[in-house]
């Protein structure tokens, strides 16, 4: 379930999923694995920053 309001400069699980084109799973790996941090939310909806998202997603169309 998707958080009603995510602040601005933040992303959700899924806006995070959905921008990245992995699941939800797959975000967990990334947090996991120390790619991707969490900056709020709760420890069952998670917010991550905006720009660190842009920057992973950027390095992962650099390296395809």
């Amino acid at each position: 379930m998707e958080p009603l309001h995510v602040p601005p400069g933040r992303m959700s699980a899924h806006q995070v999923a959905q921008q990245l084109g992995i699941t939800l799973d797959g975000v967990r790996q990334l947090v996991r694995r120390g790619h991707l941090h969490r900056v709020g939310g709760t420890p069952r909806q998670p917010w991550y920053d905006t720009e660190e998202v842009i920057a992973l997603h950027q390095a992962r169309q650099r390296r395809a």
